[in-house]
C-alpha cells in the first residue's frame, strides 16, 4: 500500500456508516473494547460479525449474552442500545482450517463484509509449536483467503505485537525480512505429530523466546504477501493495559504487564520479580491502542488500494510511558496501594526487584514457595484444602514466561501513528483522542490498581475502610513477625 495516505475526505463516523464489520477476538481483551467503541462512537455502522466458538456448555448466543453484560458494555447499553443488535455472532474457530465457518456464513461474510479486523490470537507463551502456528498464523492466512473473495472489501487491519521483531533493538514502521516460510511451517504444523514438532521448536525459536512470538512474526509475513492484492494494514500493539478514560477509566480483565506486578505484589502473592529496575517497559492504554485502530481502517479504507503494495505499519507504542522505568512505577504503585489496599491479602505489599540469577532463585524459595508450604500445612492441618503453593507455581512460571522481556529494552519508531492521529479531523479528535504525551501515568495506574480491584475481584469501593483497616493489623503483624525473626536471629548468633 502506497504509504503517502490520502488527505481525509470524510470523516470517520461518516466512513463507518454503513460498514459492514468482520472481527475476530472479539471475546479477547482488546476484541471487546474494539467492538464496544465501535458501536458507541459509529453509531451508524451497519453490523459487526463476530467470530465465536461455544465454551463451558455455553452456545455462542449465551457467551455474547454474557459478554454484553460486563460494566465495558455499561455506557453504550444506556445511550444506544439498539446498537448491541448489530452484533451477529458466527460459529467457528480460528484454530481451525477455514475458521471453522460453515459455508452459507462464508457466503453471507463474502457478500456484506467491507471491513475484516482480525484480532484473533492465542496469547500465551506456553503453547506447542503446532497450536501457536494454527491459531495464530494459519487462521491469517485463512483471513486473508477469505478477504480475496469479498466483493467490497475496503480494509484489512491484523493486529500483530509490537514485540514480532524483537530480534531487532530498534523496531520501525516497516515489514521485515521473514525468519521462515510461513507457508512450510504450516504444512509441517498440519502434517507433523506433537512430538516431532516440539523437537523442532528449538531450532524454530532461535531468534525467538516463545512460541507466540514466532507465530506473529510469521503471520505478519502473511500479511505482506497477501497485501499485493488486498488493502492491508498491520497495527502493532506493546503492553496493552487497562482503559485511560473510554470508555471509563480502569477497564481491565487480566493481570498482563506493570499492573499484573502491582496487583500481584499488592495481594501478597508476589514478593520478589526478576527484571532490570532500570527498564522502561512499553505500555499501551487498551482504549489508546483501538482508537488507533479503528482510526487505521479508516485511512486504509480511503486510500486508493494499488495491486503490488505493501502493508501500512504502525507501531501502537507509548514513548510517554516509557520515560519511567520499573523502579519507580513500582513504588509509585505500591504507594497507591497505601490508598487503595486490596482485600485478603496474603502479605503487605511490596516487591524485591532484582535482576541476579543465584539471589532471584533464593529469594523465591524465601518468600515464595517455604511460606506457600508451610501455610499450606497449616490448611491440611485444620482440614482446609491447601491451595498456596499451587498458586505460588503459577506465579513462577508466569514470571519466567515474561522473564525474556523483563530483562530486554526496545526502542519502538512510532511516526506514523502519530502522524496518523494528526489527520483526524478537528471535530473528531476528542471522541478518537490517541495523545500518549499527555498522560498522566499515575492516574493511569491509579485507574489500573481500581479496576483490578473492582473488576478481577470484585471488591465494593465502598468497603475501602474495612479493607484499610485490614491492611493496619496485616502491618503491625508483619512488623511483629520480623522482629521476632530478628531477635531469633540475633539471640542465636549470641549463643
Amino acid at each position: 500500500m502506497d504509504e503517502n495516505i490520502n488527505n481525509p475526505i470524510k470523516s470517520i463516523t461518516s466512513f463507518y456508516a454503513g460498514q459492514s464489520i468482520f472481527l475476530t477476538g472479539a471475546t479477547g481483551f482488546m476484541g471487546k473494547v474494539c467492538m464496544e467503541k465501535i458501536l458507541r462512537s459509529c453509531p451508524d455502522v451497519r453490523e459487526v460479525f463476530i467470530l465465536m466458538r461455544p465454551k463451558k456448555e455455553q452456545s455462542i448466543n449465551e457467551r455474547l449474552e454474557q459478554i454484553l453484560k460486563l460494566p465495558l458494555f455499561d455506557k453504550l447499553r444506556k445511550e444506544q442500545p439498539s446498537n448491541l443488535k448489530k452484533i451477529i455472532p458466527l460459529f467457528g474457530d480460528v484454530s481451525k482450517e477455514n475458521l471453522g465457518l460453515s459455508a452459507a456464513d462464508r457466503e453471507m461474510l463474502v457478500e456484506r463484509v467491507t471491513i475484516i479486523i482480525h484480532a484473533a490470537a492465542s496469547v500465551r507463551f506456553n503453547d506447542s509449536l503446532k497450536y501457536a502456528i494454527f491459531i495464530n498464523t494459519r487462521s491469517t492466512r485463512d483471513i486473508c483467503i477469505l478477504a480475496q473473495d469479498m466483493k467490497n472489501l475496503l480494509a484489512l487491519v491484523y493486529v500483530s505485537t509490537a514485540y514480532a521483531h524483537i530480534n531487532n533493538s530498534v523496531i520501525e514502521e516497516k515489514i521485515y525480512p521473514p525468519v521462515a516460510d510461513w507457508r512450510k511451517m504450516i504444512k509441517a504444523a498440519e502434517s507433523l505429530d506433537e512430538h516431532i514438532l516440539n523437537v523442532f521448536t528449538a531450532k524454530c525459536l532461535e531468534c525467538f523466546p516463545n512460541t507466540y512470538i514466532f507465530s506473529k512474526n510469521l503471520a505478519e509475513s502473511v500479511i505482506a504477501d497477501y497485501s499485493s492484492s488486498l488493502p492491508c494494514a498491520i497495527v502493532r500493539p506493546s503492553i496493552v493495559s487497562n482503559t485511560l478514560n473510554d470508555p471509563f477509566p480502569g477497564w481491565i480483565d487480566n493481570l498482563n504487564g506493570i499492573v499484573g506486578i502491582l496487583v500481584g505484589g499488592g495481594k501478597g502473592v508476589l514478593r520478589v520479580f526478576k527484571t532490570n529496575k532500570h527498564l522502561r517497559p512499553d505500555v499501551m492504554p487498551v482504549d489508546v491502542a483501538i482508537k488507533w485502530l479503528i482510526i487505521t481502517v479508516w485511512k486504509i479504507g480511503l486510500t486508493s488500494f494499488k495491486p503490488g503494495s505493501s502493508p501500512f505499519i504502525i507501531n501502537c507504542t507509548s514513548s510517554n510511558l516509557r520515560g519511567l522505568s520499573i523502579e519507580p512505577i513500582c513504588k509509585m504503585g505500591f504507594q497507591l496501594l497505601d490508598e487503595i489496599p486490596f482485600e485478603q491479602t496474603l502479605w503487605t505489599p511490596g516487591v524485591i526487584i532484582t535482576n541476579n540469577s543465584i539471589i532471584y532463585y533464593i529469594l523465591t524459595m524465601l518468600l515464595h514457595i517455604l511460606p506457600a508450604i508451610l501455610i499450606d500445612l497449616i490448611l491440611k492441618l485444620t482440614k482446609h484444602k491447601p491451595m498456596l503453593l499451587t498458586m505460588q507455581k503459577k506465579v513462577y512460571t508466569a514470571c519466567c514466561a515474561v522473564g525474556y522481556f523483563a530483562n530486554h529494552q526496545w526502542i519502538f519508531k512510532n511516526n506514523n501513528g502519530i502522524d496518523l492521529f494528526d489527520s483526524v479531523l478537528p471535530e473528531e479528535k476528542e471522541a478518537f483522542s490517541c495523545d500518549i504525551l499527555n498522560i498522566d501515568v499515575k492516574e493511569f495506574y491509579r485507574a489500573g490498581i481500581i479496576g483490578a480491584k473492582k473488576y478481577l475481584f470484585h471488591e465494593d469501593m465502598n468497603r475501602l475502610d474495612v479493607a484499610k483497616a485490614y491492611r493496619r493489623r496485616l502491618d503491625l503483624f508483619a512488623t511483629a513477625f520480623k522482629t521476632i525473626i530478628v531477635i531469633g536471629i540475633i539471640w542465636m548468633i549470641y549463643k
